[in-house]
């Protein structure tokens, strides 16, 4: 009985935390928990999911680009070396060089983190640049917004974070946002 009773609450404490970075499923948007700043965590290793692991943690080639395009249901798009597609988030402020995903947001969309203050990139035409995460790591930004991955995107081509709660878009090769619903969803 404890168990079934202690996966209840994980279950409640997991849909409260996507609700409240925009994870509802429903068409109005949601607003942001309103969380305490909490460190940033890698995006190899969010604290409670089983994000697109490592793919941004792990060591890009040399002269390899981090963010390059690539074609999707919802048309070209901007993905990280391994394919794995980036998000923006419609409440970060563009230039502010903060990013508005904090505490249990991190969990469900981890940042896009490099190892470079200026990231290499194939087909991005858009102002790729970082800001500096609460724990002093790089999280690149694109026309001065911080993107980050979804967590339910399991493998490169997946768009699944797409248009979730209204807040949550993929980014096109210039920067902007693909707010046009990609089939299907």
């Amino acid at each position: 009985m404890k168990k079934q009773w202690g996966i209840g609450l994980s279950v409640v404490a997991l849909a409260a935390a996507l609700t409240g970075c925009g994870g509802g499923t429903g068409s109005t948007p949601t607003t942001a928990a309103t969380t305490p700043a909490a460190s940033t965590t890698s995006a190899s290793a969010p604290a409670e999911s089983s994000a697109p692991a490592e793919t941004s943690s792990s060591p890009v080639p040399a002269g390899a680009a981090e963010l390059k395009t690539a074609s999707s249901a919802a048309g070209q798009i901007v993905v990280d070396a391994k394919g794995m597609s980036v998000y923006f988030f419609t409440k970060d402020v563009k230039d502010s060089g903060t990013s508005a995903c904090t505490g249990a947001c991190i969990a469900a969309w981890p940042p896009v983190l490099t190892e470079s203050a200026a990231p290499a990139v194939e087909g991005v035409t858009g102002t790729v640049g970082t800001i500096s995460t609460p724990a002093g790591k790089n999280q690149v930004t694109i026309n001065g917004l911080p993107v980050y991955y979804y967590v339910k995107d399991k493998a490169a081509g997946d768009i699944t974070g797409q248009g979730v709660g209204n807040v949550w878009y993929l980014v096109n090769p210039e920067g902007g946002m693909v707010q046009a619903a990609a089939g299907g969803y």
